[in-house]
């Protein structure tokens, strides 16, 4: 990563190896083997930072969505994996997160192509929060433990209750932080014992394919993990099959509701990690300095492309200009280029499409009444938006109300320290993933933390995450908890045993 940059030719950034992987055909990973789509179909995978192919993947259809499934059924029902002891999955959760760490700059540079976020932020952040995340499950792996009852019935009775697996789990990934997010999935799903079916975005297919390469490497059982591209409609297939016991999704919540209705069938388990529109308070007693780079982060950090984005920014009125003023000029400050660009601060939107629909609702807040203190669209190759402050946002706006999924923040002035008003300003949202509270008044943090209606709340600090803390939302951001012990829950269903002794 010292060569000097050229953005006409970025692909002369990287490793020989992760070179030779572009190159190469990719194709489905299914039952332990790298297999061609049935049908043969293929798909472009696109740099969003040059609009250019960089690579292709397999195209499935329901057929080898067929045969993942299978090949999974059979791993959990007769294969060795259910019946593995936890220390065996203890010793390969561990052996994978090795691996992670002794190909992270080739998985660093795959998600950086895929997905556009800068080089450094993506291995030293995402590629190694992955790894982490597999060493912290690989230690729950042999501590899912069930209870003794102490029961009531006539006679004697030992009555107890185990957690086992779930079955076979289908993971629906996003394109937003695409490797950490398999990571978030894969390894409390493994370490409970289910086997997987894993469908990355269909944007950001890469690093997966990377990850087939590391399972066979790690040594895991034929069918436990299997990996199949494609569009929209191979996620719908996994949530339709049969032979599925529970989806895990992470995405919008329009999707989220769809599979929903669509998991009714067989009354498959679900988790969700879907939208957010995330408040941000800041209040005068708050190191305002220091404030100022962390809340502008909080919305910029992969290019405002994260479900936990502090989008929605309340500024006291005792130090709203000083604020703004902060960060305006932090926003103007960061550089927009290439991810694999040492100097790039922020990267590209993940698509043409997604960067249309940011510029629109741009266009419509501004139209409303919103004020544009800086930012908008970039006017470079490939599909960048500059960071961007609005002002004089109100709640009827649409900047407001919708997740942007883009580096766009709304500020709005507040006047009072009520935190029964606070609170339902904050709550005046169909999300409820995440929040931030910056203050130095400890009453008043825990006051208005415990009122906010949102899985997490920092204080004095956002998009701070940790595999030991649990991760979901309220209301429309999602179902279940993802991270922590609350993982270990999603994956594993309760079994009571009552025996009569006497």
């Amino acid at each position: 990563m010292n060569k000097q940059f050229s953005f006409d030719n970025p692909l002369d950034q990287i490793s020989p190896e992760t070179r030779s992987f572009l190159e190469a055909r990719h194709r489905l990973f299914i039952d332990g083997a790298s297999v061609e789509a049935v049908e043969g179909g293929r798909r472009d995978v696109v740099d969003p930072a040059t609009g250019k192919v960089i690579s292709n993947v397999a195209d499935a259809t329901q057929r080898d969505v067929d045969l993942a499934v299978a090949a999974a059924r059979r791993a959990f029902d007769t294969g060795p994996w259910r019946d593995a002891k936890p220390i065996d999955r203890v010793k390969l959760l561990w052996r994978i997160a090795e691996l992670i760490d002794q190909h992270s700059v080739q998985l660093a540079e795959l998600d950086t192509l895929d997905e556009g976020s800068p080089y450094g932020v993506v291995k030293n952040g995402y590629i190694a929060g992955a790894a982490e995340h597999f060493r912290y499950f690989s230690g729950w792996a042999n501590k899912i433990n069930g209870d003794t009852l102490p029961v009531s019935l006539p006679g004697s009775w030992h009555a107890y209750t185990t957690r086992e697996p779930v079955g076979v789990v289908a993971q629906i990934l996003p394109w937003n932080v695409p490797f950490l997010m398999m990571a978030w999935k894969l390894a409390p799903a493994l370490a409970a014992g289910c086997t997987v079916v894993v469908k990355p975005a269909e944007d950001t297919p890469l690093s997966a394919m990377l990850f087939a390469e590391i399972c066979r490497e790690a040594g895991v059982p034929e069918g436990v993990v299997n990996i199949v591209t494609g569009d929209g409609r191979i996620g719908a297939a996994l949530v339709d099959h049969a032979g599925i016991d529970k989806v895990g999704f992470t995405g919008s919540t329009a999707t989220g509701q769809a599979i929903v209705r669509a998991a009714a069938g067989n009354l498959k388990r679900v988790s969700l990690e879907l939208g957010g529109k995330s408040p941000v308070f800041v209040f005068p007693d708050a190191d305002i300095e220091a404030a100022i780079p962390q809340v502008a982060e909080s919305v910029y950090l992969n290019s405002g492309q994260a479900c936990s984005a502090g989008s929605r920014l309340y500024i006291h009125e005792d130090v709203y200009d000083r604020v703004i003023e902060g960060v305006a000029a932090y926003s103007e400050g960061l550089n927009l280029g290439h991810g694999l660009d040492p100097a790039t601060n922020m990267g590209p939107i993940i698509s043409a499409r997604q960067f249309e629909r940011v510029k629109r609702l741009l266009e419509t807040g501004v139209k409303e009444g919103a004020s544009m203190v800086t930012g908008g669209d970039a006017g470079m190759e490939g599909f960048f938006v500059r960071p961007t402050l609005l002002r004089d946002v109100t709640p009827e706006m649409c900047v407001y109300r919708e997740e942007i999924f883009g580096p766009v923040i709304s500020a709005m002035k507040m006047t009072t320290r009520n935190i029964e008003e606070l609170a339902r300003e904050a709550n005046n949202t169909e999300y409820g993933l995440a929040a931030s509270i910056w203050t130095n008044d400890l009453k008043l943090a825990h006051q208005l933390s415990g009122r906010i209606r949102a899985g997490t709340i920092w204080l004095n600090a956002h998009n701070m995450i940790d595999p030991s803390m649990g991760w979901g939302g309220f209301k429309q951001s999602g179902w279940g908890r993802e991270m922590g012990r609350s993982a270990m829950d999603i994956y594993t269903e309760q079994k009571t045993v009552a025996m009569k002794v006497g």
